[in-house]
């Protein structure tokens, strides 16, 4: 588990939110702070699953090359919100996760998330009905490799924008949420369970 950034997306306590979670489902859980880790290629090759919720960053050349070569190489990557697409600006990285976070508006608005029915048996969101969010509603460039889970429209101008999904990347799964800016959000109970599940299902 990767988290550090900006502050304003609380990236310990949303993390501390799902490592019980895992640690039920198996996962023995190492927290770190220091985007170092992606640079140790062996502690990379051993671990099943990186979670991260990391805005803002910088990723070094060497940091970068290592966490992307552990995704093709089978680790998962799993995260949410702007902890994952506006996180690092790298080239590699963001043809890894799939997406680029642009714009938000100012204020938080209601808006209704619906399951893609092509989808609706993804062990992500199977069971799971469309619902309803009060948060930052997410413009996003996304790759049309994506398999896209979930949809919103986004309001002005009317535009379909995905809000959930995975990707193989080499060997290894990607999973992302675009909701999570408030700990009230990853605690709204259809969002809680998708991103559980998107977590485990990431894990090589």
């Amino acid at each position: 588990m990767v988290r550090g950034g900006w502050e304003g997306h609380a990236p310990v306590e949303a993390t501390e939110l799902f490592i019980p979670e895992l640690t039920a489902a198996g996962f023995a859980v190492t927290v770190t702070g220091d985007l170092e880790v992606y640079a140790d290629r062996s502690l990379l090759a051993g671990t099943d699953l990186i979670v991260q919720c990391w805005t803002d960053g910088v990723l070094t050349p060497e940091q970068e090359a290592g966490l992307v070569a552990a995704v093709e190489d089978g680790t998962g990557f799993a995260g949410w919100h702007g902890g994952v697409v506006a996180a690092f600006g790298g080239r590699d990285y963001l043809r890894m996760v799939g997406g680029l976070f642009l714009h938000h508006p100012d204020d938080f608005l209601t808006y209704d998330v619906s399951i893609d029915p092509a989808h609706a048996d993804h062990p992500i969101v199977a069971g799971l009905g469309d619902f309803t969010v009060e948060t930052e509603q997410y413009w996003m460039l996304a790759d049309a490799r994506n398999e896209v889970l979930a949809t919103t429209v986004f309001v002005s101008p009317p535009t379909p924008m995905p809000v959930v999904w995975t990707r193989r990347w080499g060997k290894g799964k990607v999973f992302f949420s675009a909701v999570g800016h408030r700990l009230d959000d990853l605690r709204h109970p259809t969002v809680y369970e998708l991103t559980r599940r998107g977590l485990v299902w990431a894990a090589r």
